[in-house]
């Protein structure tokens, strides 16, 4: 997958490369998907949400400009695998899901892999996550119509947001950074990804 998929395109940080290699992603998809683990495409988890392709995974990953003492915050915990490459990566993450029983499953599989710097939370990442903010990346698993407020205002001084915006179908992934001058952003890709919805059940 690594060499097929994302080295032969324009996945170029080593870290990243090694970190998609490293994670064993056939345990984060359900059972009867094993097969297709490695197939560049999402698969469905259940309660409505995916684990997202291979290379858009590498591609946020990339496009967060990540360091080894980065504090991350991932928006859509799903099944666990985005959380568990970047902790490869980086310090430490937060992970926030909706679905009580996604953030459990995903809890359990972090701790069964051994991955120790990976907090699983159950709430709204639409509000991010405050108590722990200001973060040196966010990334966001789901499309919301614009980027949220409170993700903008948890960014570090040269942080940077990706999040895919636009309406159900397809949007674009984009890159916000907070700069000294404001925040400024660039598109990575076009992608499709399942919408950004709060805790009170509203698409953001």
């Amino acid at each position: 997958m690594v060499r097929r998929d994302l080295a032969r395109r324009d996945i170029v940080d080593r870290r990243v490369l090694a970190a998609m290699a490293a994670v064993p992603r056939e345990c984060f998809v359900p059972e009867h998907f094993a097969a297709d683990a490695y197939a560049d495409r999402p698969l469905t988890i259940g309660h409505g949400q995916t684990i997202s392709q291979p290379y858009i995974v590498a591609l946020m990953t990339q496009g967060a400009r990540l360091t080894r003492r980065s504090r991350v915050l991932d928006v859509g915990t799903g099944s666990g695998y985005h959380a568990a490459v970047l902790a490869r990566i980086v310090s430490e993450v937060w992970s926030v899901e909706r679905v009580p029983e996604l953030a459990a499953t995903a809890r359990h599989r972090l701790a069964s892999l051994g991955i120790p710097n990976v907090r699983v939370l159950v709430g709204d990442g639409t509000a991010g996550y405050a108590p722990v903010a200001p973060f040196d990346a966010i990334i966001v698993a789901a499309a919301a119509a614009e980027p949220p407020a409170a993700l903008l205002r948890q960014l570090a001084a040269g942080a940077r947001l990706v999040v895919p915006i636009g309406p159900s179908g397809v949007q674009d992934l984009l890159v916000f950074e907070r700069g000294a001058a404001g925040v400024r952003q660039h598109t990575l890709c076009s992608c499709c990804f399942v919408p950004l919805v709060s805790a009170r059940g509203r698409r953001s």
